[in-house]
């Protein structure tokens, strides 16, 4: 399996994921209805970057940059290291070691799709 796959798999299963855990966090109708929008409109760029047989890669890593940095941001958020104020953005039905393991997992799923989908010379 080439990168570029094993990228949008990782990509796909991210995306899956972070809709499932927006559906059961507990969270307000306007945050849900944001984070269902950003996962439809990266849901439809990995469905045309995997049509196009794997152009136009720099927009789905961009997606993956954005949604690694949230992750990060709710990571710390999590564990004290900033304030945001989005804390209930970043629960997972209401259970503070489940959302630190998720943000872990999502962050870490997020860079490494990065990695693979980056076009190199």
């Amino acid at each position: 399996m080439d990168k570029t796959r094993l990228g949008i798999i990782l990509v796909a299963v991210v995306l899956v994921v972070q809709t499932l855990a927006v559906l059961v966090r507990s969270a307000d109708a306007t945050l849900t209805g944001v984070a269902l929008a950003f996962n439809a409109v990266a849901a439809m760029s990995t469905f045309l970057f995997a049509r196009r047989g794997g152009r136009g890669a720099w927009v789905v890593a961009g997606w993956c940059a954005g949604f690694f940095g949230w992750h990060v941001v709710g990571l710390g958020e999590l564990a004290g290291w900033w304030t945001t104020g989005l804390d209930a953005a970043f629960l997972v039905a209401s259970r503070y070691q489940l959302s630190v393991v998720y943000q872990a997992v999502m962050a870490t799923a997020c860079g490494f799709a990065v990695h693979l989908l980056l076009p190199r010379r």
